[in-house]
């Protein structure tokens, strides 16, 4: 019995009570001993190998190879594998042009290289009565390709990680996006970040239940306003207003000794504003021009009173 027909009937008598894929790992006829290189496929969301001597891709987050006319897929380049039912193969695989298979079966170099290859031949009736229209798509809708997961080129040789739970420890914390079909999602752990955010709704609802009352009543002391935290003091009511005290205005008492000083020097920058003006001041007028009429007296009266009162200084000084 070959593998293909041992697949297909298990998946003829599991299909409705398990995965779409087996949980069994295996190693194929693939063996990559770094990274390898990967091109996009023109108008695909998918890369293939061109340097790789086997059907090998990636899509959606996974690389799928597919061998010995069995599809396998695998969260990292170098396995190990895990075999897809037909069912469940993405349609974006089944989709791939025949011209991007490095290693087609000797059946498929019968069929167009533009086109994909005829799965319905492959795999029977029944399986293209549960695919119908895996073939007929709009290439303008198709979904953008997944990233690379390029971190994975610095695990190669023997740093590879060969363990299934050190790959998704290590998928889980250096790539961040999520799968769109169904079977991608079984293989890709969910990223870092978004499996533990802290305890949940219920997780602190059982913790805040555990906790000891008194120091529970402590936490609400702590919280409480200033009001409720004195003792004695007023704690109003829940739903009644609270009325504040209206604030008392204080006057100021001035020293009087300040208000003297304010006073003269006040009246100092009033005399020396006056003596910067151009005109007499107003202590110089005489009372009639104040009340109007009269002339006002300038400067020049002054200064001949004062001539006249050395004139007779001088005189009297000479007679004694």
């Amino acid at each position: 019995m070959t593998m293909r027909t041992l697949v297909m009937v298990l998946w003829l008598l599991l299909a409705g009570v398990t995965s779409a894929t087996a949980s069994l790992q295996v190693f194929i006829g693939i063996n990559l001993p770094v990274y390898p290189q990967l091109v996009r496929v023109p108008g695909y969301p998918v890369y293939y190998a061109p340097r790789v001597a086997g059907n090998f891709f990636f899509y959606d987050g996974l690389y799928w190879v597919f061998y010995d006319d069995d599809w396998y897929v695998s969260s990292w380049y170098n396995g190990p594998w895990t075999i897809v039912a037909p069912l469940a193969v993405p349609v974006f695989i089944l989709r791939i042009p025949v011209r991007y298979y490095r290693d087609p079966p000797i059946y498929f170099r019968a069929w167009r290289h533009e086109a994909p290859p005829r799965w319905r031949e492959h795999w029977g009736d029944e399986w293209a009565e549960h695919r119908r229209g895996w073939d007929r798509w709009d290439r303008r809708a198709a979904p953008p390709p997944a990233p690379l997961p390029t971190y994975q080129r610095q695990y190669s040789g023997d740093r590879y990680p060969r363990e299934i739970r050190a790959q998704r420890e290590l998928s889980g914390q250096h790539y961040r996006y999520r799968p769109r079909d169904a079977t991608a999602r079984e293989f890709l752990p969910p990223p870092a970040s978004t499996r533990r955010q802290g305890p949940d709704r219920d997780e602190r609802e059982a913790t805040r239940r555990e906790r000891d009352p008194r120091i529970l009543e402590q936490d609400r002391r702590r919280t409480a306003p200033d009001a409720e935290s004195r003792p004695g003091g007023p704690s109003p009511r829940r739903g009644e207003p609270v009325q504040m005290e209206p604030r008392r205005m204080e006057r100021r008492q001035v020293d009087p000794r300040q208000m003297e000083s304010g006073r003269e020097h006040q009246m100092r920058e009033q005399q020396m504003r006056e003596r910067q003006m151009p005109g007499p001041r107003m202590d110089e007028r005489a009372p009639q021009d104040r009340g109007g009429g009269a002339q006002p007296r300038g400067r020049k009266p002054l200064q001949e009173e004062d001539e006249r009162g050395k004139r007779g200084r001088n005189e009297q000084q000479m007679e004694r």
